[in-house]
């Protein structure tokens, strides 16, 4: 398990991304995340990575892995589809539909449903908020909400 989450991590400082003006530009960077409603021992913190890639105009893609600190070894992979309004020349927002794989308890695939925001602190750094809402497909599976802050450092 361990030499699947280093892998996995890699993979995603590979790719990545960047504003919606780049078409076939790359980023990465790291995230933070809180899983509310995710079972009964409340919320589970995450940490993890991401990486972008805008390969049109105004949309993206941004996969992603998350090691969630919960009791055991748990992890979410996701990979999420997002279209890019401009609000201003450093400021965008998005909303996301994606799937996701986790172990909160036993394997699980979903559907997420989310929107977020970008601000460019630099030529090359994004700060980004934003919230997704997981349909797991367990039935045992809460369908968490998470919200996450992070960056992202763009080639």
């Amino acid at each position: 398990m361990k030499n699947f989450l280093l892998s996995a991590i890699i993979a995603c400082f590979a790719v990545g991304a960047v504003s919606a003006q780049d078409r076939g530009s790359w980023g990465v960077g790291p995230r933070m995340g809180i899983y509310t409603h995710a079972g009964a021992e409340g919320a589970i913190f995450g940490i993890g990575a991401i990486g972008r890639y805008t390969f049109a105009d105004h949309w993206r893609v941004e996969p992603g892995i998350t090691a969630l600190c919960e009791k055991g070894c748990s992890v979410d992979i996701n990979a999420d589809a997002q279209y890019l309004f401009p609000v201003a020349g450093v400021w965008s927002v998005y909303p996301a539909i994606g799937l996701s794989a986790n172990d909160f308890g036993g394997w699980s695939c979903g559907i997420n449903i989310g929107a977020g925001t970008d601000f460019t602190i630099g030529r090359h750094w994004d700060v980004s908020a934003g919230f997704k809402w997981m349909l797991q497909t367990a039935e045992y599976h809460k369908n968490p909400i998470v919200i996450t802050i992070g960056g992202t450092y763009k080639f």
